[in-house]
């Protein structure tokens, strides 16, 4: 059997444990794809680090990937460049690809679809979204007959790690960011995690393989966890539910002023404590995917790490390897709903709005008149302090379902009143339980 040659383009956390794993399970490997997979080459900055693989070391990345002997590129190098560029240089050259690599794709997916397409190769990215988790496959092959309309979950584990020791023992944000660094799941610049950048090109790749529509990370509104703080964790505790960051995707029927359209986006919400996401903690990821025929799935696993994503690596290098031994192909990049994507402002849901007010008459009522004026619905108000003669109070407004442009609206001039001493939280209520909006 003619053996599948492997270029492999970095050689971090992930690519440590796909050499591993290539070597630990030659034999198994082989049987399931049909053919020995082997190294080629292993792409490196710095090749004094991995003295354990001088023969495959180069640092002529670009070169690698154009070799003659070389079947499969593997990348997990990360970022834009240049990992397009060696990628395009592979595929051009008739190289299948598989890569981890969220960034790009959510970025510049369809230019790397394209040259797999002209190439006749194959490109498999299941390792990008959720590690480990049979997430993307599930979504083009076992679903490409149902029709998908929301997928949503926790799809960033530094997040969740952080969001989860707020509310097990009451730390702050920046105690749980330090813990969460100490034992390796936020890196030195956390900004990709904690500010949502992660999780917005996730929900990208999310969006685009669901509802067959190109959707990149400029569509997804996202929004981070920095401003959460120990008081919102105790509110949401109060109604019943529990803050994580989340990932949503859904596809919006037509109504009678608009077509059919897809929203994205990523923020930290108040969900359900009776909702499986609600006890998803740790750094594990979860994810729940509706579509009309087979109802709601869970997908729940380790989303990140070194291992659990060689894994995903690995089992689309196998995939690539059949299809080299049998003549098969890869899915194809489906596109062809191209719907259109709604701005944030008509994305309608529920609201959780904190204010610090004068305690005196009236002040309610004013309050209550500004949102009424721009048609947002208050379901409860509840104050806290006051009445014993101070000067102020913490009034919580939850709202009905509304769009984000008029609760925006509303906070706005809400901050300017007079009454208002200022606005201490907005946070998103979602239940995530039913098709359509929370209500």
């Amino acid at each position: 059997m003619t053996p599948i040659r492997v270029a492999l383009l970095g050689c971090g956390t992930v690519g440590r444990e796909v050499v591993r794993l290539l070597r630990d399970h030659a034999d198994e490997l082989a049987a399931r794809a049909g053919a020995p997979v082997e190294l080629a080459g292993v792409a490196v900055r710095r090749p004094h680090k991995h003295a354990d693989l001088a023969d495959l070391l180069t640092q002529d990345a670009s070169g690698l990937v154009t070799r003659d002997d070389v079947d499969v590129v593997v990348e997990v190098i990360g970022g834009i460049e240049p990992a397009r560029s060696l990628l395009l240089e592979a595929l051009k050259a008739g190289k299948s690809v598989v890569t981890a690599n969220k960034a790009l794709l959510a970025e510049d997916g369809p230019t790397l679809a394209e040259a797999a397409d002209a190439s006749g190769v194959d490109l498999y990215y299941e390792a990008a979204v959720a590690g480990a988790i049979p997430l993307l496959r599930s979504l083009r092959e076992s679903l490409a007959g149902d029709r998908i309309t929301r997928v949503a979950g926790i799809v960033n584990g530094t997040t969740n790690f952080i969001l989860s020791a707020m509310t097990a023992s009451g730390s702050s944000y920046a105690d749980a960011l330090e813990e969460a660094t100490r034992l390796g799941y936020a890196e030195a610049d956390p900004s990709a995690d904690v500010d949502g950048y992660d999780a917005a090109s996730k929900a990208a790749i999310l969006a685009s393989l669901a509802f067959h529509t190109r959707v990149t990370a400029n569509d997804v509104h996202c929004e981070g966890i920095r401003s959460v703080t120990s008081a919102d964790i105790v509110a949401a505790a109060g109604m019943g539910c529990v803050i994580k960051l989340v990932a949503i995707c859904e596809r919006t029927p037509p109504d009678g002023t608009s077509p059919e359209s897809v929203s994205a986006r990523v923020y930290p919400a108040m969900i359900p404590a009776a909702h499986p996401l609600a006890s998803v903690d740790g750094a594990f990821n979860a994810v729940f995917v509706e579509a009309e025929a087979a109802g709601q799935m869970m997908f729940y696993g380790q989303g990140a790490g070194g291992a659990p994503t060689a894994s995903a690596v690995l089992g689309d290098l196998v995939a690539v390897a059949r299809n080299r031994v049998g003549g098969g192909r890869a899915p194809r990049e489906s596109a062809y709903a191209s719907l259109p994507v709604r701005p944030i402002g008509t994305v309608r849901t529920r609201y959780h709005v904190s204010l610090d007010v004068n305690d005196r008459a009236g002040v309610l009522a004013a309050i209550a008149g500004e949102f009424a004026h721009r048609g947002v619905s208050i379901a409860a108000v509840r104050q806290t302090g006051g009445g014993n003669g101070g000067e102020a109070a913490r009034l919580v407004v939850v709202t009905h379902a509304a769009p984000e442009a008029a609760l925006a609206a509303t906070v706005d001039v809400l901050a300017g009143l007079d009454v208002v001493r200022g606005v201490d939280s907005v946070l998103r209520v979602e239940d995530l339980g039913r098709k359509g909006v929370a209500g």
